[in-house]
């Protein structure tokens, strides 16, 4: 194998806070090297970071390359694109904006995109578009729409399948738009108001839309299905829908802050409990704004097949949650993302004050990510 002799273990502890009686057992660091070498194997993974937060006190697991081409190892602020779980923070910002007055997720898109007024997005919610019930958008956009102008035109010409909140979609044109329309309800550039409003307020001070300068020594070589070094592609949906890159550290930091033990003003603290605010049930799984959840504990079959390919390709009918649920605390609460060279997985749970980040250069099944994490988690006493 080609990662023979690069699974190196680099593994770091931090207290973040007055951590209370952990329950790391204490041959916990050989079983994360374990599996976590026994996934990377299986899957031809290159490099891949852990982190781990039980009770306040973090755990970093970093393994092999960062990048062949250089040999450079994978640390703990190894900037990696994390696909998808880039929603979360969409969501957290359209929850900011509505906590300041500037927006309401019950409202439709086109009030603040006028744009796009008299089209069929009149009757849908960014409710909607922020748990995949819109009607039916496809999963992305076809490749011929590559301006914005073009983009505008494919969303007034789009006809729903379902009537609004009958169906689970999977769609990045769905969540895109949540983020456009907060960006015209901001008055400020996407990007600029993610920054100012989240990153920098959050202290994820390593997490970017787009990676500086300073920063692109740290930012990891994805590979691809057939392990051809491989980027993601900027295009007109993603800065909104999956351009995030960040590191285990910042990524952990952000699961700290879901599980209360960062200290926030009030308007954040408002969006966050926002996102966590449930709408629909799926089988076990509950739809949050993108968050997905399960009581807690789950059964790791059902964890797999709810994060599985069939949840992201098809459409799934939802029974919606009336009136919405409040944040809660058993609950499994978790999300996935890739793009074509990476794939990163997010998972904590708020009454046990746990959670775990997985960050890899490969995109590998999520069947796998969540069946690591699971294993991982599950040695914690």
């Amino acid at each position: 194998m080609r990662l023979t002799g690069l699974l190196a273990l680099s593994c770091s502890l931090s207290l973040t806070g007055i951590p209370t009686a952990n329950a790391y057992t204490p041959d916990f660091d050989a079983r994360v090297q374990k599996a976590a070498e026994a996934v990377m194997r299986e899957n031809g993974i290159t490099g891949l970071a852990i982190g781990v937060t039980d009770n306040g006190e973090q755990r970093f697991y970093n393994f092999g390359l960062a990048s062949r081409e250089n040999h450079q190892p994978v640390t703990s602020d190894t900037l990696f694109e994390i696909g998808s779980i880039s929603k979360t923070f969409t969501v957290t910002l359209a929850a900011f904006a509505q906590a300041a007055g500037k927006l309401s997720l019950k409202d439709s898109p086109t009030r603040y995109m006028p744009e796009l007024r008299g089209s069929a997005l009149d009757k849908v919610s960014l409710i909607n578009l922020a748990t995949h019930t819109a009607g039916g958008f496809p999963l992305q956009i076809p490749d011929a729409v590559q301006t914005p102008e073009q983009l505008t035109q494919y969303y007034n010409d789009w006809q729903p399948q379902y009537l609004a909140g009958t169906q689970r979609t999977y769609a990045n044109p769905s969540i895109a738009l949540v983020g456009f329309a907060t960006e015209r309800a901001l008055d400020v550039p996407y990007k600029t108001a993610m920054q100012r409003n989240l990153f920098a307020p959050l202290g994820l001070s390593n997490t970017h839309i787009e990676v500086p300068v300073t920063r692109q020594g740290y930012y990891a070589q994805g590979y691809d299905k057939d392990d051809a070094p491989v980027r993601i592609n900027p295009d007109v949906l993603a800065d909104v829908a999956y351009g995030v890159r960040t590191s285990s550290r910042d990524l952990l930091r952000f699961v700290e802050i879901q599980l209360g033990r960062v200290k926030l003003g009030e308007k954040l603290q408002a969006a966050l409990d926002a996102t966590r605010t449930s709408y629909y049930k799926v089988g076990p799984m509950t739809q949050d704004l993108i968050w997905e959840q399960y009581a807690y504990p789950p059964k790791l079959a059902e964890l797999q097949q709810y994060n599985g390919s069939q949840m992201i390709q098809g459409s799934q009918p939802v029974t919606a949650i009336t009136p919405p649920l409040p944040p809660q605390q058993k609950v499994w609460v978790n999300k996935t993302g890739a793009t074509a060279g990476f794939g990163a997985y997010v998972a904590f749970v708020p009454a046990k004050q746990r959670g775990i980040v997985l960050l890899a250069n490969r995109n590998y099944p999520n069947e796998a990510r969540v069946k690591l994490a699971w294993d991982i988690l599950s040695r914690l006493q």
